[in-house]
């Protein structure tokens, strides 16, 4: 197995976990919060997807599918096209709302299938790339993907506990 084929198989995984977390869900649940200060689902979800694919355009060199395929306009945000939830009030994170589960889960698949294209496409070799030199060490392409994939799966794992928990709240 390549590295390559690894980074896929855990983009996939997070895929799934997404998928899980996002069905059956009410457009009611998606934006439910635990207490005031809380992410919401609709939050997590977005800020997981906007992260990959900000990031992987960076790196592949190409405009994110956010503004590129319309995504910005469809889910209808007001946080502006280039937001991606870093820094974002628990007042901003509140208006990250007015979207069903399956949009914001269309809009993560079509980021997903976009970056496993991507991945498939990659040698190994170019895994050793530079992608951000203001950091010390410099940042290298698999340590970029290895970072999408951990801020992605910390995501899910906690819209996952806030479905369970509203869940079991509203019995």
């Amino acid at each position: 197995m390549s590295a390559t084929d690894i980074l896929v198989d855990a983009f996939t995984r997070v895929s799934e976990s997404v998928h899980r977390v996002l069905n059956g869900l009410t457009d009611d649940e998606l934006t439910a919060r635990v207490d005031p200060g809380a992410n919401t689902i609709a939050w997590l979800i977005w800020h997981l997807t906007r992260v990959q694919d900000d990031h992987l355009a960076g790196v592949a060199g190409t405009e994110q599918l956010y503004t590129a395929s319309g995504w910005y306009e469809r889910l209808g945000l007001a946080s502006g096209p280039r937001a991606t939830g870093y820094g974002m009030s628990a007042e901003e994170v509140g208006a990250v709302s007015g979207f069903t589960p399956g949009q914001i889960g269309a809009y993560f698949e079509a980021v997903h299938e976009q970056t496993v294209g991507w991945v498939r496409l990659l040698e190994d070799e170019q895994l050793d790339r530079v992608v951000d030199d203001a950091y010390d060490p410099p940042v290298t392409l698999a340590a970029r993907l290895v970072s999408v994939i951990n801020d992605a799966t910390q995501h899910v794992g906690q819209a996952a506990f806030v479905r369970g928990s509203i869940r079991r709240q509203n019995g």
